[in-house]
């Protein structure tokens, strides 16, 4: 079993799409991949009788055409606003908790325990995980209760591509300040750096590709453009989230649309590199 992970320098960078092509083109490969995330949190809900995960994880599950199931995200936080959020284990609802009772009693006690069943569940049944990670790796207050990032790359012994919004600027700096913050011993983990949301003359940024590579030793591996996207909305501060009806003729749509997304992200990174860190 092999395991790739994708870290953000904040959130909403396309760690979640990124995933989501990834899994779409090691599919087109002959994989049998998983899209896994231990914790998300997200008011965006794939839900059946039986169980409930973010909807993220159901569109990359979509991506990778593997079943979805509560593996996928054994965690799910759903803010409620006053740092109170409805906890999710494992796709049933287990109980509110407010956010200094989560980090503090439960996150490094029950919390990575069930993600690590859940994490070892896909290892057995899969032939990749792609994993995703949560906010930012470099979250200094939080490093001893993230379960979302590092902890879990090196359970997995993942590689770690680190995915950057460059439409929101000051990329360069993120990515760098990012590998500076990031505890020493996860640094070797990270093997490569993708910029999102790029407009513009892709040779205006190569001198500084370079530059990267000299202070950080980790290369960029490609500059995904800015393009339109037609897939259910990722949960975010602004965003109102819309019921989805899971039916045929939407899975069907969200498909095409994961197809689309895939050539262009294959077009426009190096997927040879990465299936390198694969072998």
């Amino acid at each position: 079993m092999k395991s790739l992970m994708i870290q953000g320098t904040s959130s909403s960078a396309g760690k979640t799409t990124l995933v989501a092509a990834l899994c779409r083109i090691f599919s087109d490969k002959g994989f049998r991949v998983a899209p896994y995330k231990s914790q998300n949190m997200s008011n965006f809900a794939y839900t059946t009788p039986d169980f409930e995960i973010s909807r993220a994880q159901a569109i990359q599950a979509i991506g990778a055409r593997c079943d979805i199931t509560p593996d996928l995200n054994p965690i799910l936080l759903k803010p409620l606003g006053n740092y109170y959020s409805i906890v999710y284990l494992n796709g049933k609802r287990y109980k509110k908790m407010h956010a200094k009772d989560y980090y503090e009693k439960f996150v490094n006690f029950e919390g990575i325990k069930i993600a690590s069943r859940s994490l070892k569940t896909l290892q057995k049944n899969f032939d990749l995980i792609i994993l995703e990670g949560a906010g930012s790796p470099a979250e200094i207050n939080l490093q001893k209760f993230d379960i979302a990032n590092m902890k879990m790359a090196q359970k997995v012994n993942a590689s770690v591509l680190l995915i950057t919004d460059i439409d929101k600027g000051g990329s360069f700096a993120s990515i760098v300040g990012t590998m500076a913050l990031i505890e020493k011993k996860y640094q070797k983990l990270v093997k490569g750096f993708i910029f999102n949301k790029f407009r513009g003359d892709i040779d205006v940024l190569k001198p500084g590709f370079q530059k990267l590579k000299n202070i950080t030793k980790v290369p960029v591996l490609g500059t995904i453009p800015m393009i339109p996207l037609n897939l259910p909305e990722e949960d975010s501060l602004n965003a109102k989230p819309k019921d989805i009806a899971w039916t045929k003729k939407n899975i069907s749509k969200i498909d095409n649309e994961l197809n689309k997304l895939a050539k262009t992200v294959k077009s426009n990174i190096d997927i040879k590199s990465i299936e390198r860190m694969l072998q």
